[in-house]
């Protein structure tokens, strides 16, 4: 189908689709690298986002914060020049970038949710006698989980997009169409791997749209 419908646009192209892989294993390979970067992200950040808000990691909220900060400051580019003599090329250097990018959605979210949480719902889950790591689990993250959700759903976001310049280190991924595409000047091709990555994105969107709704059901996070 979308060859197509490539093919009636361009009509004029000798080549309308990625000649190196199939739509489809393009679209895994380039959910594999958002997959695993998105949950190396989501678990560094909301962890970090659990140590600074608890008495024990307060002093280093704002080392954290700047860490981050940093992190995301280099384009992934710049990670992959850094990565690729130390990592080699392929997946891993791609994943370092993109959990470095995606991290900072996650843990602004967490710290957000945790820290804005009523000391009256506090005082009473310490009042019921709950530990701190059962108030932690029990009322805090519950409690917090639609803005961490909308904090992820970013990180997801996000990340589908950077993941394309993944082929840049070849690790594959909807980039590669959009990177041959340009360089041979074949827009069939670039378009290609454009629509691809535009539909993977607003797919996850919507898939993380329903699961703020099961975290949110009342919109009180939307509505803000």
């Amino acid at each position: 189908v979308l060859a197509g419908v490539l093919g009636a646009l361009f009509p004029g192209e000798t080549r309308v689709l990625y000649p190196d892989a199939t739509p489809l294993e393009l679209v895994w390979q380039h959910v594999r690298l958002v997959g695993i970067s998105s949950a190396l992200s989501v678990l560094i950040g909301l962890g970090m986002g659990v140590f600074v808000t608890r008495p024990a990691g307060a002093d280093y909220f704002d080392v954290v914060t700047d860490l981050t900060n940093l992190g995301q400051t280099f384009p992934p580019v710049a990670v992959f020049t850094l990565a690729v003599p130390l990592l080699g090329f392929g997946l891993e250097p791609t994943v370092l970038a993109l959990t470095l990018y995606g991290v900072l959605p996650v843990l602004r979210n967490t710290v957000a949710g945790l820290t804005g949480l009523s000391p009256e719902v506090l005082e009473s889950a310490d009042g019921m006698g709950m530990r701190p790591a059962q108030r932690l689990l029990r009322v805090e993250l519950p409690l917090a989980a639609p803005l961490i959700m909308a904090g992820v759903r970013i990180s997801v976001i996000v990340n589908v997009a950077t993941a394309t310049i993944g082929a840049i280190a070849n690790a594959g991924g909807l980039g590669a169409p959009i990177i041959n595409g340009l360089v041979n000047l074949d827009p069939a091709v670039t378009l290609e791997g454009a629509v691809l990555v535009a539909g993977l994105a607003l797919i996850l969107d919507a898939f993380l749209v329903a699961a703020e709704r099961v975290w949110d059901p009342a919109g009180r996070l939307r509505a803000a």
